[in-house]
C-alpha cells in the first residue's frame, strides 16, 4: 500500500546522520550568473537574464561538527545561513560540513554573484542531505539566507531564478512568484563593462522613480525585454548618478539593449555575435575592463562526487 510522502512504518528509525560522515559524501552544484533587465529594488518586481559565467559549490560531509567555508570570499554568514536552511540540524551537529566555492563572476559589480553563490551552495547542500531535490525549496532557502545575511534588499528572486533556470525570468520578489520564464536566443552575447574606480550609488534613490520602474517591469512582463532593459538603464543611471555614456556607446554600435546591471556599477549590453567586436572596441575608450559571456539557458545541475 502506498504511504504518504515522509511517513514511516513503525519499525523504521530516524536517519543516523553521524553515519554520513563516515562515508565522506560529497556533492558539487553548478550555477550561472545573470544580468538585470529590470531592477527590482524600486517596486519589488524585477526581471533578469542568465549568462554563462559559472559558479561551482562543493559540499562535503566529514568527521567533526559544524560548518567550514574554504574560500577567499567574505560570505561566511551567508553560507552558514544557507547550510542551516537546507540541512537537518542533526546532520550539522554530527558532521563537519565543508563548503568550497569557485566563481567566475566578479564581486560587487551587480552581476548577481551573491545569488549565484547562494543558489549553488543551497543546491549542493540539499543534495548532500537528501536524494530528492525540490527546486522551489532550494530557491527559497537561498533567498531567505540572502535576506538574513543582508546581502539583498528584496531577496533578489529575479536574480535567483535567472541564475538557476537560465534565460529570461520575470518575478514578484516579495511573494517569490515566477511570473514569466522563457529561453533567450542562443546566438546572443552579453558584453559587460566593469568601470574602474566607480563607486555604487545610493540604491534607496531608485524608489523615487518607482512609477517609471513599474513601466519598465510591465514591458518585461509582456516579453518586451529589450525595451525594458533600455528604460531600466536610463532610470538606474539617473537614480544612481551613474555615467550613461558607456551604455549609449554600446547602443550606437549595435547592442539590442544595455543598462546598469543590478545596482551597478557594471554596464551590461546584449548583442548578436557579429556586433560584439564593435561594442567591445567602443567600450575600450572608457576606463575599465570588459567581459564577454554568452547568454545562458542551462538550468542548474548537481552531482554526487562520492558516497
Amino acid at each position: 500500500m502506498d504511504r504518504p510522502i515522509g511517513s514511516k512504518r513503525s519499525h523504521e528509525k530516524e536517519p543516523s546522520w553521524d553515519l554520513w560522515g563516515a562515508g565522506m559524501r560529497k556533492t558539487r552544484a553548478t550555477m550561472h550568473g545573470a544580468i538585470s533587465i529590470v531592477n527590482a529594488i524600486a517596486t519589488g518586481n524585477g526581471s533578469s537574464l542568465g549568462i554563462s559565467l559559472r559558479v561551482t559549490a562543493e559540499a562535503e560531509l566529514g568527521r567533526g561538527r559544524g560548518v567550514r567555508f574554504l574560500t577567499g570570499r567574505n560570505e561566511d554568514r551567508l553560507v552558514n545561513n544557507i547550510v542551516r536552511n537546507t540541512m537537518p540540524k542533526e546532520m550539522i551537529e554530527n558532521n563537519l560540513i565543508t563548503i568550497r566555492v569557485k566563481s567566475e563572476i566578479p564581486i560587487g559589480y551587480g552581476l548577481k554573484s551573491s545569488s549565484a553563490v547562494s543558489n549553488a551552495v543551497a543546491l549542493a547542500c540539499s543534495r548532500l542531505a537528501r536524494d530528492d531535490i525540490d527546486e522551489d525549496t532550494v530557491l527559497d532557502a537561498a533567498v531567505r539566507a540572502s535576506l538574513d545575511a543582508k546581502v539583498s534588499i528584496t531577496g533578489a528572486y529575479d536574480d535567483a531564478t535567472a541564475c538557476y533556470f537560465g534565460g529570461f525570468t520575470v518575478t514578484d520578489n516579495y511573494s517569490r512568484k515566477l511570473i514569466r520564464r522563457e529561453p533567450a536566443p542562443e546566438n546572443l552575447h552579453s558584453i559587460i563593462f566593469l568601470p574602474r574606480n566607480i563607486p555604487r550609488g545610493d540604491v534607496h534613490r531608485l524608489s523615487t522613480l518607482s512609477d517609471l520602474f513599474t513601466d519598465a517591469f510591465r514591458l518585461a512582463e509582456a516579453g518586451e525585454y529589450w525595451k525594458a532593459m533600455k528604460l531600466n538603464g536610463v532610470l538606474a543611471c539617473a537614480a544612481l548618478s551613474s555615467r550613461y555614456a558607456p551604455i549609449m556607446a554600446t547602443l550606437e554600435h549595435g547592442a539590442l539593449a544595455a543598462g546598469i546591471s543590478g545596482n551597478g556599477p557594471s554596464v551590461a549590453a546584449v548583442a548578436y555575435e557579429d556586433e560584439v567586436d564593435d561594442i567591445q572596441s567602443a567600450l575600450s575608450k572608457f576606463e575599465g575592463r570588459t567581459i564577454i559571456s554568452k547568454v545562458n539557458n542551462q538550468r542548474a545541475s548537481v552531482e554526487i562526487l562520492n558516497g
